[in-house]
């Protein structure tokens, strides 16, 4: 939940503009775990990568914490790094460590009630957005960083010599074909979804949704031919789409109005999904309960009733059958 601000509605990630554009906030802590400390593409240096020493904070219900749980699990970093999970639940005081029925949320480094609390300890005068994932130093005491799109590349490279499984997904061959993926898959998929659904005004609904059903349609025109966006693996550009796909017939095709098609309407981007979803480790790192309840109840300015749909069964667990794609 958000709170209006200077006649903006604010979210958790970002805010409504004057011409009801939803605008994303940017992360405030870039700083990064390399192989031996030394600084990375921004922030400070001085975070070696050492098993035992970080911890993550996420929650099942969002998809940019997602993507570091499906790159913990593919880089077998598990046993290395240490998860605390919020409750699906956003309320006005933000995130939460409140326990639930299946014992599975709660702060399990230092037992704080709030996130916020989180970021009050690594910089108590900090002005910033409390937002997940937070990639937290055990040993300093400090935030690494909060940008989903960093902490899965430091995932991927910086443990591969004290336990990581090998496997190189942002390989330098690939780069120019995954970075331009990633550049329209975020700005009109992973980030669209978004901006349509919290758009305050119709201009600026249809200004996302339209943009984001072409990015679908290409994506089903590619996928139709070939197996994974950028070669015979799948790579970052698809590890990142897919926290998108696995969300949306359950949450953006109805709560957030993105509802011109159904995923599962696009036979290829179906089979692709489930294939992905049914990679060893990744069906673990997903909680579509979470999502469901925490988008239909969160968002009040959306969905000021809360009630939560029940929504059709998902069928990811079926065979995916694209081995001769």
């Amino acid at each position: 939940m958000g709170q209006l601000v200077d006649g903006r509605w604010r979210t958790e990630s970002g805010f409504a503009s004057g011409d009801g554009d939803f605008k994303r906030a940017h992360a405030t802590f870039r700083s990064w775990v390399t192989p031996d400390g030394r600084a990375g593409p921004s922030g400070e240096s001085g975070f070696a990568a050492e098993p035992g020493r970080y911890h993550l904070y996420v929650g099942y219900a969002c998809p940019w914490a997602h993507r570091t749980l499906i790159y913990r699990a593919l880089k077998g970093l598990e046993p290395l790094i240490d998860v605390s999970v919020v409750h699906w639940h956003m309320g006005e005081s933000g995130w939460t460590f409140e326990a639930d029925e299946e014992g599975i949320v709660g702060d399990r480094l230092s037992k704080r009630a709030f996130l916020h609390q989180v970021y009050t300890d690594a910089a108590p005068d900090a002005t910033t957005r409390v937002t997940i994932p937070i990639l937290w130093d055990k040993r300093q005491g400090a935030i690494v960083s909060n940008e989903s799109a960093d902490i899965i590349r430091m995932f991927d490279s910086a443990f591969d010599q004290v336990g990581a499984t090998p496997g190189d997904h942002y390989p330098p061959e690939q780069r120019d074909a995954i970075d331009a993926w990633n550049t329209r898959v975020y700005d009109t998929l992973n980030n669209g979804v978004y901006r349509a659904g919290f758009a305050t005004t119709q201009a600026a609904y249809e200004a996302a949704v339209t943009p984001l059903f072409d990015t679908l349609d290409a994506l089903e025109a590619h996928l139709s031919t070939s197996r994974f966006l950028t070669g015979d693996a799948p790579l970052e550009a698809d590890w990142r789409l897919l926290p998108t796909l696995l969300r949306f017939d359950a949450v953006y095709h109805g709560h957030f109005k993105c509802n011109r098609r159904k995923l599962a309407e696009y036979p290829a981007l179906t089979g692709y999904t489930r294939e992905l979803y049914q990679w060893p480790g990744i069906a673990g790192t997903c909680r579509f309960d979470h999502a469901v309840r925490h988008y239909y109840t969160s968002h009040e300015s959306v969905n000021p009733t809360r009630i939560v749909p029940i929504g059709p069964p998902l069928t990811f667990d079926r065979p995916h059958g694209r081995e001769s794609v």
